[in-house]
């Protein structure tokens, strides 16, 4: 396990967002931003347990604004909690602007992984 500890806030991924992943009002769909939370969350999982993991529920994901072509979209991940098996990721995505180059807080969420073996059944994140 690394020493990455509960409630630090880690840079995971940053992207520009583009016109392939829109809706038709020429918004960002909200399954692409989904997307790129579980992938931050599941890079920071992976850094606390070196076991495969799989997402296993995403909780409190709220939509605060619309992510527009050309946005930087930056992912921080912070580890929340950690369980026998579960690791618990908190995601917080913010924009920086195309138009300003202002970054402003648009989409949180709370992502769980858990650490499974080949047969896909949970086992202990970290070895005891």
């Amino acid at each position: 396990m690394t020493n990455i500890k509960i409630g630090e806030k880690h840079l995971v991924i940053k992207v520009v967002a583009m016109p392939r992943d829109t809706n038709p009002s020429g918004d960002m769909f909200g399954g692409w931003i989904v997307s790129q939370m579980d992938l931050a969350g599941a890079l920071l999982a992976r850094q606390i347990t070196k076991k495969r993991i799989v997402t296993v529920s995403i909780d409190n994901l709220v939509f605060h604004k619309p992510v527009h072509v050309g946005d930087c979209v930056i992912c921080y991940a912070a580890l929340e909690k950690t369980g026998r098996t579960s690791i618990t990721v908190r995601i917080d995505v913010h924009v920086e602007r195309r138009s300003n180059f202002v970054e402003e807080k648009v989409t949180e969420g709370r992502f769980v992984f858990v650490a499974v073996d080949p047969d896909n059944t949970p086992i202990p994140y970290a070895d005891a």
